[in-house]
C-alpha cells in the first residue's frame, strides 16, 4: 500500500506544470531603477565589488554572485560530524542594471537590460525609500509608489510586446485553417495572456492550465516570474522602523501581486553590520535597537520563492548541502550529485533533520529504525538526510 501511495504522490507532482523552467540551476535578479542600491545590496551579498557610483548605468553587464543560504540545520550536522570540508547551499543572485521608464521601447540600453532579466527565473524587485542629495534619483524626487509602477509597467509592455506578436501571427494561422489542433489552442492561450497584460497584470496572476504554462514557459515572459519586493530605507529609518511610504508600498503590492514578499531593509545598515567583528562592536553599533540583519530573510525569501529545498549528504569528508527544486524525486536528486547516480540509481537511505535532533546521531538514528529505503518513486523533502545507491560504476565495467 505505502508503495501505491508513493506512485500517487510522484504522478501528481509530475502531472502539474507551472511557470518557469524546470532545471535546478536557477537564479534570482536584482531589478529596478538606476541608483535605489542595486549594486550596494549585492556587495553586501558577495565578495565582488561592484561598481555603485552615481551614474544611471554604471552597471552594464550583469554580476553575478552566490550567496550562502542560512540555515541552522547545515551548521548543526556540520558541528556533529566535523566534516573535512563543509559545502552549504547557496543562491545565484543576479545584478541587473538599472531600468529606466521606456525601457520596454530600448530606451536607457533597455532592450539588453530586459533580456538581463528574462536570463532569472525569479525577480528582486528593489525600490528607495531614502533621500540622500548626494544620490541623485533619476525621477527627481523619491516616490517608491511611483517606481514600483514604472518597472512593473516596462515589464508589462515588454511582455504584451512579445505576446501580441505571437497572438498575430498564430491567428493567421488558425483563419487560414493551416493548423486545426495545436495552433487554435495555442491561441486560446495567447488570448487569455493578451488580455492580462493588456489590463496591466501580469502573467504570474492568471489561471494557467498545463497545456497553457508549456506555452508561457517557452516565451519566458517577465512577469511571469515570482516576485520579492524589496524596501531600501535609511539606516536611521529603518533602525526606528519608520517610513512614511511603507504602507502604502505595501497596499500597491498586496494590489498587484498578492501574497508577494515585501521586505524593508537598509543597504547602509546591512553594508556597515559586514564590518563588525566583534560582539563588542555589535553591541556598540547596535545599542538599544532590536534591529538586525535581514540579509538572511532576503536570501531564503529567494530561495523558497524559486521553489528550491536541499537535503543533506554527511560523512567524516563532507557535509553538504544539496539545492533541488521541490516535488523531485530520489533519482532526480541523485542527478544533481552526478548524472549516472541518476540514470543507475538503485534506492536512497533516507532519514530526515528531524529524526537526526531527536536521536543525536547516525547510528542511533538506525537504532530507532527511522533510516528508511526509499525507491524511485519518493518525493525528497526539505531536509531530507539521503545516501543514494547506484550501479554506476559496474555499468561502466560491463562496458
Amino acid at each position: 500500500m505505502p508503495k501505491k501511495g508513493g506512485k500517487k504522490k510522484a504522478a501528481s507532482s509530475e502531472g502539474k506544470v507551472f511557470l518557469g523552467r524546470p532545471g535546478n540551476n536557477v537564479t534570482i535578479g536584482i531589478v529596478g531603477l538606476p541608483n535605489v542600491g542595486k549594486s550596494s545590496l549585492f556587495n553586501t551579498m558577495s565578495d565582488l565589488k561592484i561598481a555603485a557610483s552615481n551614474f544611471p548605468f554604471c552597471t552594464i553587464d550583469p554580476n553575478v554572485t552566490r550567496a550562502v543560504v542560512p540555515d541552522e540545520r547545515f551548521t548543526r550536522l556540520c558541528e556533529a560530524h566535523r566534516p573535512k570540508s563543509e559545502v552549504p547551499a547557496v543562491l545565484t543572485i543576479t545584478d541587473i542594471a538599472g531600468l529606466v521608464k521606456g525601457a520596454s521601447e530600448g530606451l536607457g540600453l533597455g532592450n539588453a537590460f530586459l533580456s538581463h532579466i528574462a536570463a532569472v527565473d525569479a525577480i528582486f524587485h528593489l525600490v528607495r525609500d531614502f533621500k540622500d542629495k548626494k544620490i541623485e534619483h533619476v525621477e527627481g524626487k523619491v516616490n517608491p509608489v511611483r517606481d514600483l509602477g514604472i518597472i512593473s509597467g516596462e515589464l508589462v509592455a515588454k511582455d504584451l510586446a512579445q505576446v501580441t506578436a505571437r497572438y498575430e501571427a498564430t491567428e493567421k494561422v488558425v483563419k487560414r485553417g493551416l493548423d486545426k489542433l495545436q495552433a487554435p489552442r495555442e491561441l486560446a492561450t495567447l488570448t487569455k495572456a493578451k488580455e492580462l497584460l493588456e489590463a496591466g497584470k501580469d502573467i504570474r496572476e492568471g489561471k494557467w492550465d498545463n497545456n497553457d504554462a508549456i506555452l508561457l514557459n517557452k516565451m519566458q515572459l517577465l512577469t511571469a516570474k515570482p516576485i520579492i519586493y524589496l524596501v531600501n530605507c535609511s539606516m536611521k529609518g529603518f533602525l526606528a522602523g519608520k517610513s512614511k511610504w511603507i504602507l502604502k508600498i505595501k497596499k500597491w503590492c498586496k494590489k498587484r501581486s498578492p501574497g508577494a514578499p515585501v521586505i524593508p531593509f537598509s543597504a547602509t545598515f546591512e553594508a556597515k553590520v559586514q564590518t563588525l567583528e566583534t560582539e563588542e562592536e555589535k553591541k556598540a553599533f547596535y545599542g538599544e535597537s532590536k534591529s538586525r540583519s535581514m540579509l538572511p530573510k532576503i536570501i531564503t525569501t529567494g530561495y523558497h520563492a524559486l521553489s528550491l529545498i536541499h537535503y543533506f549528504t554527511c560523512g567524516p569528508d563532507e557535509v553538504r548541502a544539496w539545492t533541488l527544486r521541490a516535488g523531485r524525486t530520489a533519482p532526480e536528486a541523485a542527478g544533481v550529485i552526478h548524472g549516472d547516480f541518476e540514470k543507475f540509481f538503485l534506492q536512497a537511505l533516507q532519514y530526515s533533520y528531524a529524526d537526526f535532533e531527536e536521536h543525536g546521531d547516525e547510528r542511533a538514528v538506525k537504532a530507532a529504525g527511522k533510516q528508511r529505503t526509499r525507491g524511485r518513486d519518493y518525493i525528497v523533502q526539505d531536509g531530507d538526510i539521503l545516501f543514494f545507491k547506484h550501479s554506476a560504476g559496474s555499468a561502466k565495467k560491463k562496458k
